[in-house]
């Protein structure tokens, strides 16, 4: 089996990205949606880009930004890739590629028929909360990520933490397991040994 790629997402400085790439996370996320505590400015992305550049992917996480917003800020800011965590459509999505993918909010099993919309080699899947975009620490439904995981390169992401992440591998058999707030002592701070703790268990799993 391919070892399961680790994303440590909502990092807010270049000493937490360091350190959780130092720990061996493949790919740090940076948030860009304004009513996330863990949302960063241009001036802070360009350090962290500056400070993990070649040793690990950096993903831009943005909600419903104008599209040519998000290009110019991917560009700018040497993004690898963008992760889309609104109502965006396929069509959005299909101008942004390869490198982007769509996050899926799991609510049910018409979830899978939506992933099927996105193109792509990749997809996130989070769970499902009213109102919210994601990164709310709630529990994705494994049993229908795993359906999705069978024809894409799926990162999951949903409640996952150093305890449960080598269980939700075992279950969902994903690409690349995302965390936030899973490994935070405070929202956007993250926590050094629960970073670690996860990716040995991520990387166990």
């Amino acid at each position: 089996m391919t070892e399961t790629k680790v994303k440590i997402c909502g990092v807010t400085g270049p000493a937490a990205a360091l350190q959780a790439v130092d720990a061996g996370a493949d790919a740090i996320g940076l948030n860009f949606y304004p009513r996330s505590p863990r949302c960063i400015g241009q001036a802070t992305a360009h350090a962290i880009v500056d400070a993990i550049a070649g040793r690990a992917l950096c993903v831009g996480v943005f909600v419903d930004r104008p599209i040519e917003e998000l290009m110019g800020l991917q560009s700018r800011l040497g993004l690898d890739c963008v992760q889309l965590h609104g109502q965006e459509s396929p069509e959005y999505l299909s101008r942004v590629l390869p490198h982007a993918y769509k996050a899926i909010r799991l609510r049910g099993p018409e979830g899978i028929a939506e992933a099927a919309r996105y193109g792509g080699e990749y997809i996130l899947v989070d769970a499902y909360v009213s109102g919210e975009p994601g990164g709310t620490g709630a529990r994705t439904d494994w049993r229908l990520a795993a359906q999705i995981a069978r024809t894409r390169k799926l990162a999951l992401a949903g409640g996952l933490t150093p305890d449960n992440v080598a269980a939700a591998i075992a279950a969902v058999r994903p690409f690349c397991v995302d965390v936030a707030s899973g490994v935070e002592s405070a929202p956007g701070i993250k926590d050094p040994t629960l970073v670690e703790a996860f990716i040995r268990a991520a990387k166990a799993g």
